[in-house]
């Protein structure tokens, strides 16, 4: 064999290889997530009746979280926004997320925090047809993030706690920066934006992300 037919060999080795590999890897899917509150037991019996437990409607991305019947109406000094979703399970802590354009809507501080955090958030007040509750802390515009198991970080080669940077292409293709990792089994591994951020790049369900190394 040729020293030519060698080199055309490889090359065509080569790229059925980088082929195969992008068919294989298409990427990380990616979901939209609206506004939504997750509420401890004391605030469930506050706004729902003693002894209230919530409703499962239908089960979530994410192992064990899941869609409730039950909605609230989000109140804040410049307006109201109402049937905003509850999420289950029940939490320790009161936690409200809403994009930054809910937040400004509404007048309500909304800092830019990971799920759980809600150290110096916002204050809003939670209405349902039986009661009010006021928080003087919870609200949240939640921090992009992608929730992914160990196999798979170790496929993508990050870390826990890591910050990347992904792309999603399209007609409005970006690149989001600053995005959080999540490590954990418990996961199913997604990229999670709020509504503003899924407008920006003209989500479409099944859209997927790669993450630049």
């Amino acid at each position: 064999m040729s020293k030519m037919e060698l080199n055309l060999n490889y090359i065509v080795d080569e790229v059925v290889r980088r082929l195969k590999n992008e068919a294989e890897d298409e990427g990380i899917l990616v979901e939209a997530s609206g506004r939504h509150v997750h509420l401890s037991k004391t605030a469930v019996e506050l706004l729902f009746g003693k002894g209230y437990e919530l409703t499962k409607k239908r089960e979530l991305s994410q192992p064990g979280q899941y869609l409730c019947e039950e909605k609230v109406t989000l109140i804040g000094p410049k307006g109201t926004l109402h049937n905003v979703s509850v999420l289950g399970p029940e939490r320790e802590e009161t936690q409200v997320e809403l994009s930054m354009t809910d937040a400004v809507s509404i007048g309500v501080k909304a800092p830019v925090k990971m799920s759980g955090d809600v150290e110096n958030s916002g204050s809003i007040i939670l209405a349902t047809s039986k009661s009010v509750l006021k928080l003087d802390k919870g609200v949240i515009a939640a921090k992009r993030h992608i929730h992914i198991t160990t196999e798979d970080a170790k496929k993508y080669g990050v870390s826990n706690n890591d910050e990347v940077s992904i792309k999603l292409t399209g007609d409005r293709g970006v690149i989001f920066t600053n995005v959080a990792v999540r490590v954990s089994d418990k996961f199913n591994t997604v990229v999670h934006l709020d509504y503003d951020e899924a407008n920006a790049c003209g989500f479409s369900k099944g859209m997927r992300a790669v993450i630049l190394k």
